[in-house]
């Protein structure tokens, strides 16, 4: 049983420019949580140490044993998200934890690293067979995305919800999707968006929550709605009071400060990088937005290298999720898309968003460990 979970491995092909780029956001984010609310400086503290012991022991792990394990991790996945809404706690009018001992796992962030491993050993069996394009395999996908994207869209959680759509879109995409395809779905979605745009200004609409509904109003009409849109414009305040070089930590206690104003509500959470702007301004924002890249771009390299089509898929698979959720968080602090809630990778507060990705990082680092060899 051991042979079969770790091998022997050359440790000159251990991916440390990945490894310690992740370990240098999760310390920046250390920082900037300290600074915005030192309440939760201690659990993240223990999640960081917690996560990077996960990430270390699975990238030894053969992901081949991993992914043999697909369909209980898919089952698990579902089964978690059912038992949310059934017994998890609610907060502003959405279930989405379970409280367990004072702390709080949330089962769709686990959802879109196991979602990305179920994926992709069931796109590389339609790749071996030529069959992504078919039917069979469009329809299979549907499927199998639709339970986990029903049980996640009614708990709600919208932002969690796109950013999965987003990645496992690109991942079919890079399984050989066929592009008369792609273009005839293009065609009927681009219409359908329309509509369903105009369908959501009318009051008696039934698709969306009423805070969804306003949240996507006040980005079109944000002159309409100043309750809706306060929360994203001080985070651009809070960004552009950093200027080039920041404020730095420790050194403004006044209301000056938006995390000591607290003019930005659960700033340690999806609007920490308005603390991050505030705190190392343009070229400090530029430097980890550059980092977070990094990472993206190792992971599409580790995917690239990959042996087989399964560990492909995986690489990517986590550089889409890393780099879109990352997107949508920070276009949502500088105030570029429609407020919604969604962790900053690694920087964030939240131990499941932390170590669920860093057990996603840890396979894509074991790929790299068995990459192909030119």
């Amino acid at each position: 049983m051991i042979k079969k979970l770790f091998k022997r491995y050359n440790i000159k092909y251990y991916n440390f420019i990945l490894f310690f780029l992740v370990i240098s956001l999760m310390i920046l984010g250390v920082y900037v949580i300290n600074e915005v609310n030192d309440e939760f400086t201690n659990k993240q503290i223990v999640g960081v140490v917690l996560a990077v012991v996960i990430m270390l022991v699975v990238s030894f792990i053969d992901y081949h044993f991993i992914v043999k394990f697909y369909g209980p991790l898919y089952i698990v996945s579902a089964v978690l998200l059912i038992a949310v809404r059934i017994g998890g706690t609610s907060v502003n009018n959405a279930k989405r934890w379970f409280t367990i001992a004072g702390i709080r796992f949330q089962p769709s962030e686990l959802t879109k690293v196991l979602m990305i491993i179920f994926m992709a050993v069931f796109l590389s069996q339609l790749m071996e067979e030529k069959k992504v394009s078919t039917v069979r395999g469009i329809l299979g996908f549907v499927i199998y995305y639709s339970i986990p994207a029903i049980l996640i869209f009614i708990e709600p959680d919208l932002s969690t919800l796109i950013c999965l759509t987003m990645v496992l879109v690109t991942m079919i995409f890079l399984a050989g999707l066929s592009y008369k395809f792609i273009i005839t779905v293009l065609l009927i979605f681009i219409p359908l968006f329309s509509v369903f745009i105009w369908y959501i200004q009318r009051p008696d609409q039934k698709l969306l929550y009423e805070h969804q509904q306003e949240r996507i109003l006040s980005f079109i009409y944000p002159s309409e709605y100043d309750d809706e849109t306060m929360q994203q414009e001080n985070s651009v305040m809070a960004i552009g009071s950093g200027q080039l070089m920041g404020k730095g930590f420790g050194e403004t206690k006044d209301n000056s400060n938006t995390s000591k104003a607290n003019l930005v509500s659960e700033q340690q959470t999806d609007f920490i990088f308005s603390a991050v702007g505030e705190k190392f301004g343009f070229f400090g924002s530029v430097i980890i937005i550059g980092i977070i890249l990094l990472i993206v771009l190792q992971c599409i390299r580790a995917g690239r290298q990959a042996r087989d089509n399964t560990g492909m898929l995986i690489g990517v698979g986590m550089g889409c999720l890393i780099g879109y959720q990352s997107f949508i968080n920070i276009g949502v602090a500088t105030m570029l898309l429609p407020n919604t809630g969604i962790p900053l990778p690694f920087i964030s507060y939240g131990l499941t968003s932390l170590i669920s990705t860093a057990l996603g990082i840890g396979i894509v680092l074991n790929i790299c460990l068995q990459k192909r060899r030119y």
